[in-house]
């Protein structure tokens, strides 16, 4: 009687642990790094109550660039001028005389896109192969996360892991993010996608397309990309509960992100404001 007493005991034992074990999940924490779209050059010096500022626009679209002091009188000179916007691929040296206070730290902001430029309305192909067809899993201005500024006109197509996205119009990629590797359902996510951004010319448009899988980008900064072209593959990363493709048109702005979401039209004349969730739309 004893042993089988010690026996139970050890089965309940292992079944325990085993149980235990089946219901752990593997905690996921956010990325310890953040990683910029873009980079731009951007440096100063100081010389005898003379400060410049020299700046430098690598990207093949507009580009504007705030810059801070800790000195409120040196902040209210840059206050005179700032943003300044730079044109594709162009510099410029800012010169301040009279600074009396020696600057020895600037800190620097900048977003995509010239406020001045007339915005011209264009039709965008679907994201995706020829001859695919993709259900919409998210629509426009929706509690989730198509409810801000940033996102009220994007549209989420239910790609999955690993599948090809194709460019919605001829541009220049401006911006890439592709190293992070997860996802999770709070805002805190949000920072943590991988993404593309491309520039439109000649509309003065930007393209976004998010949650790219790890390494999933097929450009770089600086290509010109045409209609069609394959340039990235869907994922799960950042603030996400599912692999999907989130697709935006942008416009600059004035506000915290520097860009807004404005209304799609596909070719075909598919109005994306019209579309609910569950339609189908094949290319």
């Amino acid at each position: 009687m004893k042993r089988r007493t010690q026996s139970t005991k050890y089965i309940i034992y292992i079944m325990t642990i085993v149980s235990l074990l089946l219901g752990c999940k593997s905690v996921v924490v956010l990325p310890s790094v953040k990683y910029n779209q873009y980079e731009y050059g951007k440096s100063f010096s100081y010389n005898k109550d003379t400060l410049k500022i020299k700046l430098e626009n690598p990207l093949h679209c507009p580009l504007r660039v705030w810059f801070f002091s800790s000195d409120e009188l040196t902040q209210k000179e840059f206050d005179k001028i700032i943003p300044i916007t730079l044109n594709s691929g162009s510099d410029t040296v800012l010169t301040f005389v009279n600074i009396q206070k020696k600057v020895e730290q600037i800190r620097f902001s900048s977003r995509l896109g010239d406020l001045s430029k007339r915005i011209d309305t264009i039709r965008l192909d679907l994201p995706f192969l020829k001859n695919k067809k993709f259900k919409i899993l998210q629509e426009n201005n929706t509690n989730f996360t198509h409810n801000s500024e940033w996102s009220m006109y994007a549209l989420d197509f239910d790609l999955k892991t690993n599948d090809t996205i194709c460019s919605a119009t001829d541009g220049f990629v401006v911006g890439v993010v592709d190293k992070y590797k997860y996802s999770g359902k709070g805002s805190e996510w949000k920072p943590y996608s991988n993404y593309l951004t491309i520039y439109e010319p000649t509309s003065g448009s930007f393209i976004q397309y998010v949650h790219l899988v790890e390494n999933g980008s097929l450009v770089k900064i600086g290509d010109k990309v045409n209609r069609g072209q394959k340039i990235a593959l869907s994922g799960n990363t950042g603030q996400s509960t599912e692999e999907h493709l989130h697709f935006s048109s942008l416009v600059p702005a004035n506000n915290e992100d520097g860009l807004m979401s404005v209304p799609i039209e596909f070719v075909g004349g598919i109005k994306a404001i019209k579309l609910k969730k569950g339609d189908v739309l094949k290319k």
